[in-house]
């Protein structure tokens, strides 16, 4: 039996963040398949599987969530506190990708549960920190 690849769901709404995060996931050499949703409703809509992401074969449940705080319709703390309220969401790690480097907003997320914190653009320690959160899920990261 092989090992299923991690899945990475990668919330962002502006294509060239997408296209950087995927560029930058690409040169760490893991083997990972990317999924992308590009507003808060499509973020909550995959990980409980409504909709368009009811299929869990083409859409399956994320080894690691990557959320950007500024998307329409849901922001990431709107999405952050509903992956709070499911139960089967408590183990996967979240971290926070954005181009806010507040104080406050950085603070929020902790408090609403994301593991892990970056502002864009994507650095090689910000890729680094995404594998680890993938290869040790339940372990804090500091940032």
């Amino acid at each position: 039996m092989s090992i299923p690849k991690p899945v990475i769901l990668l919330a962002e709404d502006d294509d060239n963040d997408v296209f950087f995060m995927r560029r930058a996931l690409q040169k760490s050499q893991l083997d990972f398949s990317l999924q992308v949703v590009t507003d808060g409703q499509q973020a909550t809509d995959y990980l409980s599987g409504q909709g368009d992401f009811s299929d869990r074969e083409k859409h399956p449940l994320p080894t690691v969530i990557l959320l950007d705080l500024k998307m329409p319709f849901l922001d990431g703390f709107e999405v952050l506190t509903w992956i709070g309220t499911q139960p089967a969401l408590g183990a996967t790690p979240v971290a926070v990708l954005t181009s806010s480097a507040e104080d406050r907003d950085r603070r929020r997320a902790r408090e609403l549960g994301a593991r892990a914190y970056f502002v864009k653009p994507p650095k090689p320690e910000t890729i680094q920190e995404i594998v680890r959160l993938i290869q040790e899920p339940h372990q804090k990261t500091v940032n």
